[in-house]
């Protein structure tokens, strides 16, 4: 009998529900709802408190759509996966909490699943055939890291931010430059008629494979108060700053290929929908590593890739119990020490 797991994701302002179907490790995705909060557009950033507010109006019947549209009765779920962290910590409460409620109401296991994780698993619902050993590089708007992923479960971290993310480096700089939120899709869409004029710098480009992307902002941030017209600079100076972003993804990714030998890289995370960056990024590697990248819609914050992360665990028998809660910051699962390091690897997200 096929199975059946219901996905809830509500770390941030994406209030989502998807419904997984299948037997073994290859499940199908039968529904995904993902409801995004404009609200916060208003105010060019995610306000947290009306973010958790929103998540309690919208989320029962977000659950109840997914479910609907995959043709499943609530009685016939087998399982829930929920999004325990990191993220907003009032958001993430919600989440949580509805989850625990429903599954023990309906005698059922529920898991809890670090988000990033989730975002690992997001091209695997599009390609069930895709397996490790491969390089991940998890791109958003709290995150930057470089994985090295030799099976679904185990991470050795390469490198992360060592300040800002290069998501929230895109919302920022879009601040900068008068334009709306979120700022990476704006951005693109004016870098397209720019040039890389202003030339900004590239943070450690040749340091290992961590990140810094707030000194950019800086740079950005001077450019823009030198400008005398900044209609006219705008075009020029979105894509600057995308193309300092995107050449140090792809040159410390291609860094962190060269040092591991992996064949496959993976992008994940909202700056995935990026096109110009995943283009350039297998641009660069081709002939050296094959780039996968899922469509947009599973590369944002969404159920589908929390569901598809939480069946790999509950595959293997894993089970949140009732003192599951949520975490503002949780270290990633699975983290094992590098080699190469004199002493083990570890991280909060």
């Amino acid at each position: 009998m096929a199975e059946v797991v219901l996905g809830i994701e509500t770390s941030c302002d994406e209030t989502s529900a998807a419904v997984l179907v299948g037997d073994g490790d290859r499940p199908e995705l039968a529904s995904l709802v993902i409801l995004s909060q404009d609200i916060h557009a208003v105010f060019g950033g995610v306000v947290p408190e009306l973010a958790s507010r929103a998540h309690l109006r919208a989320l029962d019947p977000v659950v109840q759509s997914a479910l609907e549209q995959a043709g499943v009765p609530l009685d016939a779920v087998d399982a829930i996966a929920v999004t325990e962290g990191p993220g907003l910590i009032g958001a993430l409460i919600v989440g949580v909490c509805y989850a625990k409620a429903l599954a023990d109401a309906l005698h059922i296991p529920v898991i809890g699943v670090h988000h990033l994780e989730g975002h690992l698993f997001a091209p695997a619902l599009e390609n069930p055939d895709l397996e490790p050993p491969f390089v991940a590089l998890l791109v958003s708007g709290g995150h930057t890291l470089l994985l090295d992923v030799p099976a679904w479960g185990r991470y050795r971290l390469l490198g992360e931010t060592r300040d800002d993310a290069a998501g929230e480096a895109f919302d920022k700089v879009a601040t900068l430059l008068g334009l709306g939120y979120p700022g990476g899709p704006e951005i693109e869409r004016l870098a397209e008629s720019g040039t890389d004029r202003f030339a900004f710098p590239r943070p450690m480009l040749h340091a290992g494979c961590d990140f810094s992307f707030s000194g950019l902002k800086t740079a950005v941030l001077y450019a823009v108060r030198a400008s005398d017209d900044i209609a006219r600079d705008r075009p020029d100076l979105a894509a600057s700053f995308q193309e300092a972003v995107i050449d140090v993804l792809v040159q410390k990714t291609a860094r962190a290929v060269e040092s591991t030998g992996r064949r496959s890289v993976i992008l994940g995370g909202g700056v995935a929908c990026n096109r110009t960056l995943a283009k350039r990024l297998a641009r660069h590697l081709a002939g050296t590593a094959h780039v996968t990248v899922a469509r947009p819609r599973l590369n944002l914050d969404n159920a589908a890739m929390i569901a598809r992360a939480g069946w790999f665990h509950l595959q293997r028998g894993e089970r949140s119990d009732r003192t599951l809660e949520a975490s503002a910051t949780l270290p990633l699962p699975g983290i094992e020490p590098d080699p190469a390091a004199s002493t083990p690897v570890t991280r909060s997200s």
